[in-house]
């Protein structure tokens, strides 16, 4: 397994984190600024212009209860790579080529070496162009909206109200 500063990627690394992270960043993109570019902080509108032109979309969340950079990438056709955990792991569906279903990929655990391994999953997967379209178009048709949650909501509503004799939603 090669180290993922060995693969042949163009990086583009945005936000702000433990110092130590943030050094590495820097670093790298010093000694490869033909590959690597970094922007220490936030910057809303950027992050949606690098989410919205990005191949991949890397979120190796130690924790995170509900997140919305992943589902903005699915909805930009950019394929997230995440750590499965709370929000992320409820979010993104594992790609399975075989039945052209998911969403991304995800990796449990907190090794560099899982990380890594998936990764060189989803570059393996990007070869495979028609595959990849339709991974990009299955993020792009799955909806986050609240107006499902509100119609549900609204019927277990109007089922306690007439339960209760009283009047519902009218």
């Amino acid at each position: 397994m090669a180290s993922v500063v060995k693969l042949k990627l163009a990086v583009a690394a945005l936000g702000t984190g433990e110092p130590v992270h943030e050094k590495f960043f820097r670093d790298w993109a010093f000694w490869n600024k033909a590959n690597v570019a970094v922007r220490i902080g936030y910057n809303e509108a950027l992050a949606h212009k690098v989410e919205a032109g990005a191949d991949i979309f890397l979120m190796p969340s130690l924790y995170e209860p509900c997140g919305l950079n992943q589902i903005y990438s699915l909805k930009y056709g950019t394929v997230p790579v995440v750590r499965a955990t709370g929000g992320l792991d409820d979010t993104i569906e594992e790609w399975n080529p075989e039945q052209g279903t998911g969403t991304g990929f995800k990796f449990k655990g907190l090794s560099a070496g899982a990380l890594l391994a998936t990764i060189e999953r989803a570059l393996a997967a990007f070869e495979d162009k028609e595959g990849w379209q339709k991974l990009m178009r299955n993020g792009m048709a799955r909806s986050y909206s609240w107006e499902q949650p509100a119609l549900e909501y609204a019927a277990v509503y109007e089922e306690a109200a007439s339960r209760r004799g009283g009047r519902g939603l009218e």
